[in-house]
């Protein structure tokens, strides 16, 4: 199937980009490194993981994060 060649060649291509460029990581992740910070803030440590694994779950099971 093409579908899953170019899903590879997208991951694979993404993957380099993260290792070479770490700092467009950094910048990509900054925003849910932020809510983790202002969730614990306001409750707990606890309660921002298990808000950020659901998070999580629900971006990866829907395959987008909007629309």
């Amino acid at each position: 199937m093409p579908g899953k060649d170019m899903d590879r060649i997208r991951a694979r291509s993404a993957l380099e980009t993260a290792k070479e460029q770490p700092v467009i990581t950094a910048i990509a992740a900054l925003p849910v490194v932020a809510v983790f910070g202002v969730v614990w803030f306001l409750t707990n440590f606890w309660l921002a993981l298990l808000f950020l694994l659901i998070v999580g779950g629900v971006v990866v099971w829907k395959g987008k994060l909007l629309g």
